[in-house]
């Protein structure tokens, strides 16, 4: 009987030492590689990132692909539920550069907010995501064929597979050129509008890789970002982990 006690003792502390060790695998690997996405309840998207469930995650900071430019702070606040994920993004900034007033231009070209998910290491196709601060919207799918890539458009773009998006200037108005000290991005993507890839949706346990960015004009391009990549930031090998919690 005490040698059995023994046993499951032994048993039990083996176990407790697995679970502490990949508890600190994980938790060494929060810093910037990876980043534990919390699950909420879906609420609405106002454009001020005002809404309660943010309180419940912390700030993820964008760092400058270039560190001997000018620099203004860039935070990212990411969360999830049943229907989709919510990005929050808060740019300081002195001159809005944004004169681009339709959806599906070349965004990237002026001031914009990025986010891109690739869900499914196997497969080289991941989903791109960019606003302007006049909210204007690219949402496109990226197959990338070791670095030949080309986004496509969303098809049947409706009902709930619609993202959903606002944005807001801080210190200035909203007019091209305006002399502002940030500006807001908040969205909303619905795991329908990720069909057909795979991994989808994400339950607790579920990894994706993920990137987050941000490109001002007002000093020529400067680019932010969540992990850096080098050409380009279609380096999806590069990408950071998100871990659903």
């Amino acid at each position: 009987m005490r040698k059995n006690s023994c046993s499951a003792l032994l048993v039990l502390f083996l176990i407790m030492g697995v679970k502490y060790v990949n508890t600190g695998l994980l938790a060494a690997n929060l810093d910037h590689d990876s980043v534990v996405i919390k699950k909420c309840q879906d609420f609405k998207i106002t454009g001020d990132g005002l809404s309660d469930p943010w309180k419940s995650t912390v700030w993820i900071n964008l760092v400058q692909q270039d560190p001997n430019t000018l620099s203004y702070k860039t935070s990212v606040k990411v969360l999830y539920s049943e229907t989709g994920i919510y990005f929050l993004f808060n740019c300081e900034d002195k001159k809005l550069t944004s004169t681009m007033k339709a959806d599906n231009l070349n965004l990237w070209e002026e001031d914009v907010v990025e986010a891109f998910l690739w869900t499914d290491e196997n497969f080289p196709v991941y989903f791109e995501y960019e606003l302007s601060p006049f909210n204007f919207e690219l949402p496109i799918m990226v197959p990338n064929n070791k670095g030949n890539f080309l986004g496509w458009l969303p098809w049947h773009y409706e009902g709930d597979r619609r993202t959903q998006h606002a944005t807001s200037v801080t210190g200035g108005s909203m007019e091209s050129g305006s002399t502002i000290s940030g500006w807001i991005a908040e969205f909303f993507i619905p795991y329908k509008l990720l069909t057909p890839l795979s991994n989808v949706p994400p339950v607790s346990g579920t990894r994706w890789r993920a990137n987050m960015y941000r490109i001002d004009y007002d000093n020529g391009e400067v680019a932010y970002c969540w992990q850096k990549t080098s050409k380009t930031f279609h380096e999806y090998n590069k990408f950071g982990i998100f871990i659903f919690e």
